[in-house]
């Protein structure tokens, strides 16, 4: 893979219009996942990665006075440092919505951390992602670490999902299923397309121009819906090296 610096900032303009940034941390603690490959965007050195994360977050302007921030893991692996500066940030720009990543295994973590930010007038927005409702497909296929079939016990802790559509095996009305779970569950369903990647499981084309005949024209005036045909589609992403 060659070196290239992804683009860690943007601006949604559509849709929950909110500003992005891309963040580095120590990675996805989880890293089973068998379709994903994004923990390649980590680094050890707590260092470097605040060096990083504050070039982002100094872009910020406030302009929506909303936040969303990603990295390779969950929010919670970010250093200390990066999520201090995120508060600054936010009282600095008047941003009193920030929306963040979370796996399933870090979720007992959340509410302390929406008691923290919430100390500041900040409202969190936990996004985790779920990938399907078919538990036994998600687990067995996908090993994507969640141990409930429960769609409302998934929503005791999370107000947002990402679903992940284009995998071998998904049918126009299994994806459907996902996304009408998601909007009866929970505030907003981010529809990620399957890219290619390193991992084992590959993007079925088949699968892919299914939902874009029926099912994209469907959701993509949702309100509630993002649909992502690339995983560069907010403006921040591309290929990335993992960082020692």
């Amino acid at each position: 893979m060659e070196n290239f610096n992804p683009n860690r900032y943007a601006v949604i303009h559509e849709k929950n219009p909110r500003e992005i940034v891309m963040l580095r941390g120590q990675g996805c603690s989880w890293r089973r996942c068998r379709f994903c490959d994004y923990h390649l965007d980590s680094s050890a050195d707590k260092t470097a990665n605040f060096n990083l994360n504050r070039e982002q977050l100094l872009k910020v302007t406030g302009i929506y006075h909303k936040l969303e921030v990603i990295n390779s893991g969950s929010f919670v692996d970010l250093d200390e440092p990066t999520l201090s500066l995120i508060e600054k940030v936010c009282e600095m720009y008047r941003i009193n919505q920030v929306h963040f990543e979370c796996h399933w295994k870090h979720r007992d973590a959340i509410a302390d951390f929406r008691k923290r930010f919430r100390a500041c007038g900040i409202e969190l927005k936990i996004k985790t992602g779920v990938e399907t409702f078919d538990a036994l497909f998600r687990e067995s296929y996908l090993d994507k670490g969640i141990d409930t079939d429960k769609p409302q016990e998934i929503a005791e802790y999370f107000d947002e999902v990402c679903l992940l559509f284009g995998i071998p095996g998904q049918t126009v009305e299994s994806m459907e299923q996902d996304i009408r779970i998601g909007l009866s569950n929970f505030e907003r369903v981010c529809v990620n397309i399957m890219q290619e990647n390193l991992r084992p499981i590959k993007p079925d084309p088949r699968v892919i121009a299914l939902f874009t005949e029926k099912l994209y024209p469907k959701y993509i005036e949702d309100s509630r819906v993002d649909i992502l045909m690339e995983n560069t589609a907010f403006g921040v992403g591309g290929v990335v090296e993992h960082a020692e």
